[in-house]
């Protein structure tokens, strides 16, 4: 593909937009994390570079995210404080580069959607009001006490505090969500929070506000990202591992979800793995760079494509354009009021509580409503999130367990006529015995499924003389159920009845031959399947038919009275 003059243009103008974006974002989000500013901005620089140029989207726009960073905040909070605080955070983005690497290099890149949407949905939500309220304290202009500590905890400080609040605060506060507010009805393409920001910051400076206790963020180096060498230990690192292993998850997750979301808008192809493989590369360079874990953000891609973006070059652009501003603007963000920045986050927390997707994962049915309010309630609840994400999946997995222990199995009713409808019925729906059968088996059959399977098989046991055994909707069948079918051929038999099979597809056409079932019922009894639905019930019914009217010795036993 060429790269044309055109596109260049429109991916330097997408680029140029999303770095207005990134600057207040990165600073907000380190904040959430406990780290500097400073590092929200080298996160951003170094991760969208290195991810566009290894990616495969060209709209994915790497680098700090409200979720990951608060994942960050609550996996080191007993870390922060110590003189090695900084080491750990970036160990922890090496480990989670190395460990989306390995991903990558696996080919997990489709195991990434047996993570429950409802999962997301729930943390995602949860995270947004944690970040919203987690921010009241500086929106206040009051301290809730040192270090990371739970939302519960945190409120009951503020709430302790609340007539300590600084006016002078909470009016930058207020007055960043305002025009931050006014900026999205006037125009989605508005930099709200940059604008926000920078009014704060001349008001800080026109007025000396810091003198009236507002607390300023304070120096930020006016230096691009170094080289850096972090302490590597296998003691540390394994009490990472739980939080590395949640941020990797979500990290990738976030990624694809956003990846596949545009692409299906621009008709362009995702390759999961080289994603996967981009943002451990972005990770595991940026870990060498003073970077804390980053992922895809939703708001600065949507607003890469929205731009114009043509390549991955917009996402290289981006970084570029955002290294250029901190050595130039760098200087005034001394200025820079921690309530502004406040402002940013609450309105970013509040933004991430989106009400159509809870209600889209409601309305999907039960087992997905119970996985995203558990979610949600452990996100809030724990002091460990990433534990809150290892709940969330495992009560998903769980609920699919269950839901995938039931087999469908339903009665073919045969027509009268030749070329008639066949009609389903639920098997507790045959009152009285009949002389051909047709059970319709589907789904996936495992030993989780198998006593279900067996006891709806035992219900019409005698109940026919010649059953056919509808296995088109069979999926895939492991060991147990082939003897749960076995056993069910063998008591129809010695009962003298015939047991045939229909709509079998060649693949399992070769198990069944391999474990002697088709030896069992006889070949000249199993119907292939055929592009016809029901043209093998039709063949097996006409078989059926057949040995009622010509049994062969011993015969076909009479039905029951």
């Amino acid at each position: 593909m060429i790269y044309t003059l055109e596109k260049a243009r429109r991916d330097f103008v997408a680029a140029l937009t999303v770095a207005t974006v990134a600057l207040p974002q990165g600073m907000a989000y380190a904040i959430i994390a406990g780290l500097n500013p400073v590092y929200g901005l080298y996160t951003a620089i170094v991760s969208a570079m290195v991810a566009s140029l290894m990616g495969s989207s060209p709209y994915l726009v790497t680098g700090p995210t409200n979720a990951i960073s608060l994942l960050v905040a609550s996996s080191m909070r007993s870390y922060m404080g110590r003189d090695d605080a900084l080491s750990m955070v970036f160990l922890m983005t090496f480990l989670v580069g190395a460990v989306q690497i390995a991903f990558s290099l696996m080919k997990f890149g489709r195991m990434i959607k047996y993570v429950s949407h409802a999962v997301v949905v729930g943390f995602t939500c949860g995270a947004g009001v944690i970040i919203a309220l987690g921010q009241v304290h500086s929106l206040l202009g009051v301290s809730p006490g040192r270090g990371y500590m739970p939302l519960v905890v945190k409120l009951y400080h503020v709430a302790a505090r609340i007539g300590q609040t600084n006016p002078y605060a909470l009016g930058l506060g207020l007055l960043v969500i305002a025009v931050m507010l006014l900026c999205r009805i006037r125009g989605k393409r508005l930099p709200g929070a940059l604008i926000g920001i920078l009014l704060a910051i001349v008001l800080a400076w026109t007025f000396d506000l810091g003198r009236h206790g507002v607390k300023l963020t304070g120096e930020i180096p006016s230096v691009l990202p170094r080289p850096h060498l972090f302490r590597f230990s296998l003691a540390q690192a394994r009490g990472l591992f739980s939080g590395v292993m949640a941020i990797a998850i979500i990290g990738l997750v976030e990624a694809m979800s956003i990846s596949k979301s545009l692409a299906s808008i621009s008709g362009r192809k995702v390759d999961a793995n080289r994603e996967f493989r981009g943002q451990g590369a972005a990770n595991l360079v940026g870990s060498f760079f003073q970077c804390y874990p980053a992922s895809g953000s939703f708001t600065r891609s949507a607003i890469n494509h929205a731009s114009g973006a043509q390549t991955r070059i917009a996402g290289v652009l981006s970084g570029l354009l955002l290294a250029a501003i901190l050595l130039l603007f760098a200087p005034w963000a001394r200025y820079l009021p921690d309530a502004a920045l406040a402002g940013v986050i609450i309105l970013t927390g509040y933004g991430m509580v989106n009400v159509g997707q809870i209600r889209q994962v409601c309305a999907a049915g039960r087992s997905d409503r119970t996985v995203l309010w558990a979610t949600f309630g452990a996100t809030i609840l724990m002091p460990d999130l990433d534990w809150a994400i290892y709940m969330g999946i495992a009560i998903s997995i769980f609920l699919y367990l269950r839901d995938t222990t039931t087999v469908p199995v339903r009665l073919l009713i045969h027509p009268e006529a030749e070329n008639g409808t066949f009609r389903e019925k639920e098997i507790d729906s045959l009152s009285q015995p009949v002389d051909v059968l047709i059970i319709e088996i589907g789904g996936n059959l495992y030993f989780g499924s198998s006593e279900d399977l067996e006891r709806k098989l035992e219900k019409v046991e005698g109940r026919a003389r010649v059953f056919v055994l509808r296995l088109k909707s069979i999926h895939a069948i492991d060991v147990t159920a082939l003897d749960v079918l076995g056993a069910f051929i063998r008591r129809v038999q010695s009962a003298g009845g015939k047991v045939l099979m229909s709509g079998v597809r060649s693949n399992l056409r070769t198990i069944l031959g391999n474990t002697k079932l088709v030896e069992m019922v006889g070949g000249a009894n199993v119907f292939l399947s055929e592009d016809d639905m029901f043209a093998a019930s039709r063949k097996a019914l006409s078989r059926a038919r057949e040995l009622l009217a010509n049994p062969s010795p011993p015969g076909l036993a009479p039905l029951p009275a």
